[in-house]
């Protein structure tokens, strides 16, 4: 661990790589913006940076591992070393998908919002609407009975911090169980669960989508949003989900895949792959067309299946992540000076201890991720949207 004067001497010399000039005028511009908006809009951004840091503070207590941010982050990144191969990665997809949201729930949260998934925009709709409407597209195909019958039982697979099943009870008329592996996610959840008032309804639990804990045909319909990306094997996946679902029933899901563009010979394609992989704490990304195989394969009956990212006149998918002067957007943080001060910023939580050692890391691989997902969406190597609708046939 680095010395005080070393670390201070770290920050320093960050400092003074910059030009002043320019970072100081930025910087009297977004504070100018951030006190107009807390002033005069509901946004609270100040608010948000003090969630943001009360949550950084108390974050080595809720690591699974039980280290600490700068051991798991170096540890995380020995799973994606080049001396690990795909298929220990796979083997090891637990421990990589855990330690994964160890690190980066907070980012995600403070960054993104409580929906941690991606959306196309139509013109003149907000990012927030954006991600409602995705979610609520995505519902719709589960059928009538779950938008109106109280009584039915829905699955989210791989539900994070709870976004989507919150906004869903806005939607739908059914109840919602949502599972995701990491314990802090369960906690964070089943929190802003309780404080939206709809604990009677959404419930996150504990568990293993690889090894689904529930009763088999427990469940009306079950939704997946941009997290089986994560499994190691997608037919046993898919299976899982099959088992839980009563006849009849439908599987919904939006996937993360590598499109017929990829080129596996491709030095930079191949590149691309690999930090998208790191960045997002992912064994390994397969193709549309082996995940629409696999959905088959485990039993599903095929409905629907198309790249949303193909959608003609809409913003894309990535436009959250490319790069904005607009100090108060969240793509500010993807231009040359965002970097710079997103980095300053966490630098000197880390330098006063007011963030956990390691956190700086954190940033730098989810930020590499970013460009990454940004980079291969351009190119159309990449879809983070890839929508596959199956049914479990009745008897």
């Amino acid at each position: 661990m680095k010395s005080f004067k070393e670390t201070k001497a770290s920050l320093m010399n960050l400092l003074l790589e910059v030009d002043s000039t320019p970072v100081l005028a930025a910087g009297g511009v977004v504070v100018g913006s951030v006190m107009a908006v807390q002033l005069f809009t509901s946004a609270d951004p100040i608010g948000r940076c003090f969630t943001f840091w009360r949550q950084l503070s108390a974050h080595e207590k809720r690591l699974t591992s039980g280290e600490s941010v700068n051991k798991s982050v170096d540890k995380y990144n020995e799973l994606h070393s080049a001396s690990t191969s795909t298929d220990e990665r796979n083997e090891q997809y637990s421990s990589l998908v855990n330690s994964y949201y160890d690190l980066a729930t907070v980012f995600y949260e403070w960054g993104w919002g409580s929906s941690f998934h991606f959306s196309y925009q139509y013109p003149a709709e907000s990012f927030q609407h954006s991600i409602q409407r995705h979610e609520y597209q995505l519902a719709a195909h589960l059928g009538s009975r779950c938008l109106s019958d109280p009584s039915t039982h829905i699955l989210d697979v791989g539900c994070g911090v709870g976004g989507p099943m919150r906004n869903l009870c806005h939607f739908v008329a059914a109840q919602i169980t949502g599972i995701t592996l990491n314990p802090y996610q369960v906690q964070r959840g089943n929190e802003l669960n309780h404080k939206a008032g709809l604990s009677h309804r959404a419930t996150s639990v504990q568990g293993d989508f690889m090894q689904l804990p529930f009763d088999n045909e427990t469940f009306d319909g079950a939704y997946a949003i941009e997290a089986t990306c994560h499994a190691p094997d997608r037919v046993a996946c898919y299976k899982q989900i099959y088992d839980k679902l009563k006849p009849g029933a439908v599987f919904a899901c939006y996937e993360w895949c590598l499109t017929d563009r990829f080129d596996p010979n491709n030095a930079e394609h191949v590149r691309m792959k690999r930090d998208i992989e790191l960045g997002n704490g992912l064994p390994d990304i397969t193709t549309t067309k082996v995940c629409w195989e696999a959905l088959q394969a485990a039993g599903f009956e095929p409905v629907v299946e198309k790249d949303l990212a193909l959608t003609p006149n809409v913003q894309v998918w990535y436009t959250p992540l490319l790069p904005s002067w607009n100090p108060l957007s969240q793509r500010f943080q993807f231009n040359w000076l965002g970097a710079i001060l997103t980095n300053i910023m966490i630098y000197s939580l880390e330098f006063f201890w007011l963030a956990p050692k390691g956190t700086i890391k954190t940033q730098k691989v989810l930020q590499a991720g970013g460009f990454a997902l940004r980079d291969a969406g351009k190119e159309g190597l990449f879809t983070a949207m890839y929508l596959m609708v199956g049914r479990k046939p009745s008897k």
